[in-house]
């Protein structure tokens, strides 16, 4: 936390970077508790890094297909966070599974954004799979990284109701747009000290008002 007192912020990303976009936008604002220092992508081609370069916000492309295996590629990725001096890592839509090594390494300091509400519907292709079971709710959840897929301490959730003919497209919409209010929101929390861990579990000081991390 150098220089501003902030937390300094990577987020990494692998496409258009719809959510890492949120998060910048959301700390323009002098008050909030983070910055982002760096965008980091494993296709040079993605979409988010010209977006995150008209923001303002420092880039980085590193190729994952430039490397033999995912130990050397994790490696790479984390001597450039650690070159940025990166306190927390925020994953929006990196299409990469990390070893567990790398995980480990930034345990605690590592958050991803899941489109459904964990325990439910880990992977791939949440919305078919919310739609195939027929759930009334659905949603996103904002977690801290562990090396199982999709588990990890819970920071926070928002809910979507399902509405009755929608499908897979039309409810990743509906999603998408608490994904990038609930996101923000979770990254103030941490980096302003009110989330925290304590042991396997996330502890939270103050909820905001309108309740929006828990439910919509």
């Amino acid at each position: 936390m150098a220089g501003s007192g902030k937390v300094r912020v990577a987020v990494l990303i692998s496409g258009r970077g719809s959510n890492m976009v949120a998060l910048a936008e959301a700390a323009r604002d002098p008050a909030y508790p983070a910055e982002i220092v760096l965008v980091l992508a494993n296709d040079p081609q993605a979409e988010g890094l010209a977006r995150a370069d008209a923001m303002g916000v420092a880039t980085r492309a590193i190729d994952h297909r430039a490397f033999p295996d995912r130990a050397t590629f994790d490696a790479a990725i984390d001597a450039a966070l650690r070159e940025a001096q990166v306190d927390l890592v925020v994953l929006a839509g990196f299409m990469r599974i990390l070893t567990p090594g790398f995980v480990e390494g930034w345990a605690g300091r590592m958050i991803n954004i899941h489109p459904s509400l964990l325990p439910l519907f880990k992977g791939t292709h949440t919305h078919a799979q919310a739609l195939a079971a027929g759930v009334r709710l659905h949603g996103c959840t904002v977690h801290f990284v562990v090396p199982e897929l999709d588990a990890g301490p819970i920071v926070a959730q928002a809910a979507v109701p399902v509405h009755e003919g929608d499908d897979p497209d039309s409810l990743a919409a509906r999603v998408i747009v608490q994904e990038r209010r609930l996101y923000p929101a979770a990254l103030a929390l941490i980096a302003g000290g009110q989330a925290r861990l304590e042991g396997d579990r996330v502890v939270i000081d103050r909820v905001p008002a309108d309740g929006a991390l828990f439910s919509l």
